[in-house]
Parts: structure tokens; C-alpha cells; sequence
């Protein structure tokens, strides 16, 4: 479970989140919405501790993200918007092992981590492949694998389709189902609801740092486009 309790923050005295409150339960869905500068990815990068707040807390399965930022990090998994600012490595299965190594794991746990994260992305024995050679897609998929390596509660991704044509945005789109379906809590922050509206449980919309919409998506995406945005006019499964 991930918990906002009255977070405030700030860059340079300017506001840009205002005393929000929000528990994500664990194997939730969430869609969390918002134009650019609504400030849900000031937010996303309080859970594990990226960013502190200026006054309130963020607590991730009880802990306190501030005391306990590795704990924070191993059960939050962050996927960035552009997923080659978080590589650290030249190929596929060297960066996907870089997170459970620095957590000290035996070798064996190292490498089951990492097969089973690339099966779960469906790039198994792509372990060897340079990174820079892979399409958008699929250098999403090797972020979202990196994440998952890690053996999080949650996985947590921001604007995960930016620059991503549509083959692309379907087989990130179909990974996030299935990892869904498996119990792993899913929160994407998005302000184009097109690919994950149908899989959400639930629609939080942001607006000027504050929540504006916390509802379940057929209430909760009524009235989007007034926040800029972009809601699908049919979504599969919703009435």
C-alpha cells in the first residue's frame, strides 16, 4: 500500500502539490490523470523517495519512505517517461540485473530474477542485446523488466506511451494487463486515458497539485476534458 498523508511540496516557493491525501491499495489499478504541470509526477517521485516533502508524509506497506528509502525502492517500481534516462547498462540483461545486485542477492536469485522479469515483458532470452539497438517499445518493456526485477508491490510508470507508435503502445499496453492480472499494483500517470482507461479500477484526475477527481472509471471519467484530458469517446468494458 502506498499512502499520501497531507503532502506539500514546492520547487523554488512555487506550489506544486497542496496538502494531498491518497491510499493506493495493494493490486489496484490506478489511473492517475492530469495535463502536464497538474502535478502528478512531482507526486509519483514521493514514493520512493526521489523527492521528500516539504511537510507531510508518504508511507509505502506502513514505512516511512524518508526513514526507509531503500525499502521504498525495492517495493515501488518506477518506470520514467523516457525509459533510456534510467539505463544503466549497455544490454538487455545486464541493466535488468543492475537493481538486484545492489541489493546484495545471491547470483542465482539474481539470474531467476532477471529470466523472470523478461518473461513477464516478453523478451525472454534477449538477455545479450545492446540496449541502443532496440526499438521504443521494446526499450519500454527492458525499463518496465528493470522495475519488476526488483520484486515490487507496486509499478509505478510516467507517461509509459510517450513517443511509442501504436504496435508498441499495444505491447506495453498488454504487459501492464497481465502484470495486472498477476497482483502487481499498477499506478500509470497519463494525460491521454486512450490505452489504460478500460484496465483502471480507478481514475484519479490532479489539477493544480490537489486531487480533483478520485472515482472509479465509469464516474471518474466524466468531466476529464475540462482538466485537459484526453478521454476516449469508447472505452472497452465501461457502460
Amino acid at each position: 500500500m502506498i499512502e499520501f498523508r497531507s503532502v506539500t511540496y514546492g520547487f523554488d516557493d512555487v506550489p506544486v502539490l497542496a496538502d494531498v491525501s491518497l491510499t493506493l491499495a495493494d493490486g489496484e489499478f490506478v489511473v492517475l490523470a492530469g495535463a502536464n504541470g497538474s502535478g502528478k509526477t512531482t507526486l509519483l517521485r514521493h514514493c520512493n523517495g526521489l523527492l521528500d516533502p516539504d511537510s507531510g508524509t508518504v508511507l509505502v506497506d506502513g514505512r516511512s519512505v524518508a526513514e526507509n528509502p531503500v525499502a521504498a525502492r525495492t517495493n515501488v517500481g518506477m518506470v520514467f517517461q523516457h525509459p533510456r534516462d534510467q539505463f544503466v547498462a549497455a544490454t538487455v540483461g545486464a541493466d535488468v540485473a543492475f537493481g538486484p545486485e545492489n541489493l546484495g542477492l545471491a547470483r542465482e536469485e539474481i539470474d531467476r530474477r532477471v529470466e523472470t522479469a523478461l518473461e513477464a515483458v516478453n523478451m525472454t532470452g534477449r538477455n545479450a542485446e545492446r540496449i541502443d539497438s532496440l526499438s521504443g517499445g521494446e526499450q519500454s518493456r527492458v525499463a518496465i523488466a528493470g522495475a519488476l526485477a526488483m520484486d515490487p508491490t507496486h509499478l509505478v510508470l510516467d507517461e509509459p506511451f510517450t513517443g511509442l507508435d501504436e504496435p508498441a503502445r499495444r505491447s506495453v499496453v498488454e504487459r501492464l494487463e497481465a502484470l495486472s492480472r498477476s497482483g502487481t499494483g499498477i499506478v500509470v500517470a497519463t494525460h491521454d486515458l486512450r490505452d489504460v482507461a478500460g484496465l483502471a479500477d480507478r481514475v484519479i484526475a490532479m489539477q493544480d497539485g490537489q486531487v480533483a477527481v478520485d472515482s472509479p472509471p465509469e464516474q471518474g471519467l466524466e468531466g476529464l476534458e475540462t482538466l485537459g484530458i484526453r478521454v476516449p469517446e469508447v472505452v472497452s468494458g465501461l457502460e
